[in-house]
């Protein structure tokens, strides 16, 4: 007799292990731009596209790297601007502390099954 393989649908985000793995790894390749150049804003990209249709509850993770992003790119125009009145020097530096540390929170509870906004991450994409 042969084996019938099992046709149980998955849940609507694809498998659990798997999506809570591609997810905190999402937010952990924000920190690629540590190792490669301009690889925080590469790498995210590259795992989205290539997951995005396996895993569909990817999406909402997404858009919280997408929205960190975005506003991160937008606060260090606005620093960058300010260090005319040297208080951008100080503002960078927080800046700089927030993107070390937001993405580690956001995979720590992406490994715990939530999703979770940045702090001062303007929604652009999303709820």
């Amino acid at each position: 007799m042969t084996e019938i393989e099992s046709t149980e649908p998955t849940p609507a985000g694809g498998d659990p292990k798997e999506l809570k793995l591609w997810s905190t790894l999402l937010h952990l390749s924000l920190l690629a731009g540590l190792i490669i150049p301009l690889g925080g804003l590469i790498v995210p990209v590259v795992i989205y596209i290539l997951k995005k249709d396996e895993l569909p509850g990817l999406e909402p993770h997404w858009h919280v790297v997408l929205n960190w992003l975005i506003s991160a790119l937008i606060y260090f125009v606005v620093c960058f601007i300010l260090f005319i009145v040297v208080i951008g020097v100080f503002l960078m530096w927080a800046l700089g502390l927030l993107c070390l540390i937001f993405p580690i929170i956001g995979a720590i509870k992406a490994n715990d099954g939530q999703v979770w906004p940045y702090p001062l991450s303007i929604q652009f994409f999303g709820k």
